[in-house]
């Protein structure tokens, strides 16, 4: 059994990702993420693997673009502003089935905001957050040791299914330090060769094209529904979350990443009042676990309380999973602000109060 190391979230990253074989890292430094490409910068060039500092943002998907066209494993990291210049890639790469992992270290928003953690860029993230009919997988960690375990996991999905997948964690999680085990992967996962690579014609009659141009609009129409299969059996296979104290709930809290911990507290608490607070906690934002919701309908007596460090964009996946079933509520704090345990009690205690 491995030890357990004290490290930085954002060198976690970045050792989990050189575990998990990842091959080549093109990024540019923007703050609260910039510590991965440090790491890189020092681990790679010793492991005869590629780091470049790229000129901008923009330049450093496209650069991703073009190694994972030739089938290796490789990732990008950024932060919010940074992530909205790779948007057009990101694009691109989905539309062009290329395996890649994404991380995006949220900060706060809009425009520069500020460098404090938030969770405002779920929109981005979960609903395109580029141009055209496309999904991409979006993992969301709580803590450093599930970020560790993740990377492992973007990348085995990202292969199999040849899509680009995002990690996405907040500031906190970024410059937070825990210890991590780094453990063995040990996948049960098949994934397919990549004869798809533009790596040479090895044999082949043809060389492989990495394209995501279709000018017939009956290619193109083809091609999306193509790609609307594979979302599809990602949203059969891939969905994940954690479900806490469902059973029999006065309320259930609903929550990802750093907040999601802070609601285990909030749980804690409120038991001391006697008041009986669930948790789900989605692992994938996309695709969103309608089914968590499903499974504990019937077993909230006064429904469902979103908490986000954002103005409320999760909230609206919450609502369309419980489909007016029971009511949901919203909690929000912004700007790089922190829900206070305390807080979120004095909202539970609003909505249950005098009605339990």
């Amino acid at each position: 059994m491995s030890e357990k190391v004290l490290m930085k979230g954002n060198e976690a990253i970045g050792e989990a990702a050189l575990r998990a074989d990842c091959k080549c890292f093109f990024g540019y430094p923007i703050t609260p993420q910039t510590e991965i490409s440090a790491y890189m910068a020092k681990k790679m060039p010793t492991m005869g693997r590629v780091f470049l500092q790229a000129e901008s943002e923009i330049a450093a998907i496209h650069m991703i673009y073009g190694a994972a066209g030739t089938g290796v494993r490789c990732m990008t990291s950024s932060s919010s502003p940074g992530i909205s210049l790779k948007a057009e890639g990101i694009s691109y790469i989905a539309g062009a089935e290329l395996p890649c992992v994404i991380i995006n270290i949220v900060r706060g928003g809009p425009g520069l905001g500020g460098i404090q953690p938030a969770q405002s860029d779920y929109f981005q993230a979960t609903k395109g957050g580029a141009h055209g009919d496309f999904h991409m997988p979006v993992f969301a960690p709580s803590s450093i040791q599930e970020m560790v375990d993740l990377i492992q996991e973007a990348f085995d999905v990202a292969d199999q299914y040849r899509t680009p997948v995002m990690i996405m964690g907040d500031g906190m999680l970024g410059q937070m330090m825990e210890p991590v085990e780094f453990k063995e992967s040990v996948s049960t996962r098949q994934l397919p060769e990549k004869t798809w690579a533009a790596n040479g014609r090895n044999g082949r009659v043809n060389h492989n094209v990495i394209n995501s141009l279709f000018l017939k609009s009956e290619a193109l129409e083809e091609h999306n529904i193509h790609l609307q299969k594979k979302f599809d059996a990602i949203t059969e296979n891939e969905t994940k979350y954690e479900l806490m104290n469902t059973d029999n709930a006065d309320l259930i809290l609903v929550a990802y990443g750093t907040t999601a911990r802070i609601c285990k507290n909030v749980i804690k608490l409120a038991k001391a009042q006697g008041i009986n607070l669930g948790l789900i906690r989605p692992i994938t934002l996309w695709p969103y676990p309608a089914a968590a919701f499903d499974a504990t309908i019937g077993n909230t007596k006064f429904g469902y309380l979103a908490v986000e460090m954002s103005m409320g964009q999760m909230v609206e996946d919450v609502r369309l999973s419980v489909e007016g079933r029971k009511p949901v509520h919203f909690y929000g704090r912004s700007g790089g602000m922190i829900p206070a345990p305390e807080d979120i009690l004095n909202k539970v205690m609003e909505i249950v109060g005098g009605n339990k």
